[in-house]
């Protein structure tokens, strides 16, 4: 039923684009320093102008975008500010609409409609239709920042990125971080051990690493999705999960979660999926300014990640959550207990043995 309304609005929305009420989520995301939009400059304005009247009128067009994340959440700040990018630089004639909070379903949901076409974008960590995307979320592939970042713009990225035109009909014109480094949390006890997974049962949002990783380390897995994941561990559907500090934050998992652990185990690739038929309509000056104003909207998005990750892991220890930080051998712990991931990402042909040596090599010189 939560499909078929949500496909109905988008349909609705391409044919007008009527302003959306407020989310219908039952807990408010926090405020944190996202929520700040850049400070104006003096000269802003002028610059805007000039840059209105120098744009080439080469017709008018509409992009309805779709996310899953609340206000205040790099995804949710970053896609703003990409819409008044693409205003200002195209005078006007690209005009970007932006819904987010899962307005227009699950994330499932939003790609099924950009393959369609009822939507031309979205942004989120959906790997259903692109699962060569996975090889990203390897467990405990990279440490720091400057690592993930030669990953997502490395060739084998771009390479993995425009299989996604021939595969399913649409085009991914950006690869960003889809929030941090994501964590452990339950409300059974203290993970400080991977033998304290064993007899828990964990969600995930049916990305077969996120499985594999906590299979193997002896928890069971339960497939939630996002929107209703508060509820889930409220209820018990699930002990525990995993996520960014910055999304434990805006969606106040810690309400619900007693237990977390800085494992800082997986990064996702948050690809910008946006319709191939539609895409390859524009005129090309247009969909030049579009791909750069994604690269722009994609490096804003890591810095608000990087600037609001500790602050937000703060927030949940101020809430009266337990945090806990593992020493470097009960991490190396963590690391050993994930190695059997590797061999069976490459034997379901997630990646090649040569992919996921390349992998390795741009980590190591990043």
């Amino acid at each position: 039923m939560k499909k078929s309304i949500a496909l109905l609005m988008a349909a609705a929305m391409a044919l007008s684009l009527a302003a959306c009420g407020s989310s219908g989520n039952t807990s408010a995301p926090a405020e944190t320093k996202a929520e700040a939009a850049p400070e104006a400059k003096e000269g802003d304005g002028a610059d805007a102008a000039a840059q209105a009247e120098a744009a080439p009128d080469l017709g008018d067009f509409e992009m309805i975008v779709g996310h899953a994340q609340p206000e205040g959440n790099p995804r949710y700040v970053s896609l703003e500010k990409f819409a008044e990018d693409v205003a200002a630089k195209t005078g006007g004639h690209v005009k970007v609409t932006v819904y987010g909070n899962g307005q227009l379903g699950t994330e499932k949901e939003m790609l099924e409609q950009v393959v369609q076409g009822t939507v031309q974008g979205m942004r989120g960590g959906q790997f259903d239709f692109s699962p060569r995307l996975l090889m990203f979320t390897a467990p405990f592939l990279t440490q720091n920042r400057a690592q993930v970042t030669a990953l997502l713009h490395s060739d084998l990225a771009k390479k993995v990125c425009e299989e996604a035109e021939g595969e399913t009909g649409t085009v991914i014109i950006n690869l960003c971080d889809a929030g941090g480094y994501r964590q452990f949390s339950n409300n059974a006890h203290p993970i400080t051990k991977p033998d304290d997974l064993k007899g828990l049962k964990m969600r995930t949002n049916g990305m077969k690493t996120i499985d594999m990783t906590f299979q193997t380390m002896g928890a069971s897995t339960v497939s939630v999705p996002y929107a209703d994941l508060y509820m889930g561990l409220k209820t018990g559907v699930a002990d525990g999960q995993e996520n960014p500090w910055v999304n434990v934050v805006g969606m106040k998992f810690y309400e619900v979660q007693k237990y977390f652990t800085a494992v800082n185990y997986q990064f996702h690739p948050d690809p910008f999926y946006v319709n191939a038929d539609w895409w390859n309509s524009l005129p090309e000056e247009y969909r030049t300014i579009i791909s750069e104003c994604a690269t722009e909207m994609g490096d804003y998005n890591d810095q608000l990640i990087d600037e609001n990750s500790e602050d937000a892991k703060q927030q949940i220890i101020d809430s009266g959550a337990e945090v806990y930080e593992p020493s470097e051998e009960e991490l190396q712990a963590f690391i050993d207990a994930a190695q059997p991931v590797y061999k069976q990402m490459v034997d379901e042909g997630i990646c090649t043995q040569e992919e996921m040596d390349e992998m390795w090599e741009i980590v190591e010189n990043a």
